[in-house]
């Protein structure tokens, strides 16, 4: 599983459910394990934060570069634990644990103040004056 050249096998699979909760079927894993090798270029068994904003979507994310700081060197079973808190078969705890590490800005295992003002920031860009963000905060 290492190598993204190479299939994957039942155990991998059953491994791969096991490690995510089974928030995915084996074929969602199966059709995640060749979107993995896509954005894995040079086949490394691992997904770069530059491979991971070649997709569209999350490139014009305005929260993007936080994510990569979750993303960034995933091999393909983290790749489907990280994406897994998006599937609706994922637990409420499990959801807010992720979103929690998103504003968690500086990792320190709080969300305080100046997380929610950063995260702001992130989601206006210029929209809003640093006045406007900290009445909104």
């Amino acid at each position: 599983m290492g190598n993204t050249s190479s299939m994957l096998t039942q155990y991998d699979i059953e491994e791969v459910q096991d490690h995510c909760n089974h928030a995915f079927s084996q074929q969602e894993i199966v059709s995640l394990y060749h979107r993995f090798c896509q954005l894995d270029r040079n086949g490394g068994g691992f997904v770069s934060a530059e491979e991971f904003m070649t997709v569209p979507e999350f490139a014009v994310n305005p929260l993007s570069q936080r994510l990569l700081r979750m993303l960034d060197g995933l091999n393909f079973k983290e790749f489907v634990a990280f994406l897994s808190a998006f599937s609706p078969h994922t637990s409420l705890q499990q959801k807010m644990e992720f979103i929690f590490r998103v504003y968690d800005t500086d990792c320190n295992g709080k969300v305080a103040f100046d997380d929610i003002l950063s995260i702001l920031r992130d989601l206006t860009g210029s929209f809003m004056t640093e006045q406007q963000r900290q009445v909104c905060a």
